[in-house]
């Protein structure tokens, strides 16, 4: 896939490995250093993931008009600056809650922009054909970073305090805009191509001139037609990455990405599960530290242990997608896996102190990642196949918005359900309601139909998003 894809993977390896050797150090802090209870814990998880997500709403119709490796080199180092404040006031002893939510947000904008830059870079630097292996290699890494970063990082602060993995986690930061500054971008052409009349710069197919050389872009016409490279040609060493023709956003740009999504039946049906599961999850995550640290008393390095060991499903599961997507169909592997991904949790409810409990704890979260590394991948390719260039921007921020502020909002209600009823006991109704969300993937084509691998590209007819009615309707990824 060529070396610009490589130095984007080395970047997305160096921020997880340094988010995952911080797994749980906000709420591990908040604990610990400034005693803060379930419904504090809950709360800035959620201030965090909301605001941030009101924040990045506009990012969408605006990134469509700026350099996406720009975008993210500029997320990286935002996150970077904002997560090293904490270890520096915390060793001047000015280290207070105020301060760990405002870095949530932050860091909750920086995230929205940058996965939606990544999407959209990710699917120019690896090409159509390359897009499931690519998110496979992804979520992998992903995978094998959760293995093995919450244990570290639970050695890490039993031995050097809570701070340290904060440190850790602004190094992966910075390292990550480092490698992105390394891809090398290729030159613009000085001539602006023709636009439609809807002002939206024509699509235009790489011309592959080399194994090892630059793509030229051809000339421009006056009525292009767009076409794909050979599947055997590998994506080029250098890419492009200037921003395209700027224009005034549309009135109701923002909501673009919600309608594109509305508008098409199995993105519409995987969307909505989607939410559900990730916020139900999710809610329970601040839920788990105060159970398993507080009220069982658990040390640091068997919390890190319990969530990081399961981890090696999702790499093995991340390995198997593509081979199960091509006995099955992707369609069909989709919803499996995300059938399965939502029974264990409710296995939560029983944990203990000791060895039995760890084991517990360990059993059921195998399970669910061990589905949600087969489903991940697959769900990120038919995202980006089923969106076209020019709103993969407004699409991905609409999702991740979305994602954020659904998991914000749940998280705030669970912890003032903890607050009533105990953290056992939201976390086991966190469980139950899981139980429910499967029925949200029915519908959408899911059910024997076509799947990730089974249609071209162009494929299927997208629907107009924001268009006027005479304007082009195109044909068919994170």
């Amino acid at each position: 896939m060529g070396s610009a894809f490589n130095w984007l993977w080395l970047a997305f390896t160096a921020s997880t490995v340094g988010t995952w050797l911080g797994f749980g150090a906000f709420p591990l802090i908040a604990i610990e250093v400034l005693g803060a209870g379930p419904a504090a814990v809950s709360g800035l998880a959620a201030a965090g993931l909301a605001v941030g997500a009101v924040l990045a709403v506009p990012t969408g119709p605006w990134l469509e008009h700026r350099s996406r490796r720009s975008v993210m080199v500029t997320a990286d180092v935002v996150r970077f600056a904002a997560l090293l404040s904490v270890p520096l006031c915390y060793g001047f002893g000015l280290l207070g809650y105020a301060q760990l939510v405002v870095v949530s947000v932050i860091g909750a904008a920086a995230n929205i922009a940058f996965t939606a830059a990544s999407g959209a870079y990710l699917k120019q630097v690896a090409g159509p054909d390359h897009l499931l292996r690519a998110n496979a290699r992804f979520e992998s890494t992903a995978w094998t970073a959760i293995a093995l970063g919450p244990t570290l990082g639970g050695a890490a602060v039993s031995a050097f305090g809570p701070v340290v993995t904060v440190y850790a986690n602004a190094a992966g930061f910075l390292l990550s805009g480092l490698a992105l500054t390394a891809i090398r971008p290729r030159a613009r052409s000085t001539t602006a191509p023709r636009t439609h009349e809807n002002n939206t710069p024509p699509t235009h197919a790489p011309t592959p001139t080399g194994p090892h050389e630059p793509i030229r872009a051809p000339t421009p016409t006056r009525a292009p037609t767009p076409t794909r490279a050979p599947a055997s040609t590998r994506a080029a060493d250098h890419i492009r990455d200037g921003p395209p023709v700027r224009a005034r956003p549309r009135r109701g740009a923002l909501t673009d990405g919600w309608r594109f999504i509305g508008a098409d039946a199995r993105l519409r049906v995987l969307f909505r599960n989607t939410i559900a599961v990730n916020s139900l999850i999710m809610a329970t995550e601040p839920l788990l530290a105060v159970l398993l640290l507080g009220e069982l008393g658990w040390p640091a390095w068997q919390y890190g242990l319990a969530f990081g060991l399961p981890c090696v499903g999702g790499f093995v599961g991340a390995q198997l997608a593509p081979r199960f997507t091509e006995r099955y169909g992707g369609a069909r592997v989709l919803l499996v896996a995300g059938v399965l991904r939502a029974l264990t949790p409710v296995g939560l409810v029983f944990a203990a102190p000791g060895g039995k409990g760890l084991l517990l704890v360990v059993t059921v979260e195998l399970a669910v990642i061990t589905c949600m590394g087969v489903f991940n991948p697959l769900l990120a390719t038919e995202r980006l196949r089923r969106t076209p260039d020019d709103r993969i921007g407004r699409v991905l921020t609409a999702w991740t918005v979305t994602n954020a502020a659904a998991i914000a909002g749940v998280t705030a209600l669970w912890g003032v359900l903890a607050a009533v009823v105990g953290a056992r006991a939201a976390i086991g109704i966190a469980g139950v309601l899981l139980l429910v969300t499967p029925l949200l993937l029915w519908g959408g084509g899911l059910r024997g139909a076509p799947g990730v691998r089974d249609r071209g590209p162009h494929a299927i007819q997208r629907p107009d998003i924001g268009r006027p009615a005479t304007g082009r309707s195109g044909s068919l990824r994170h």
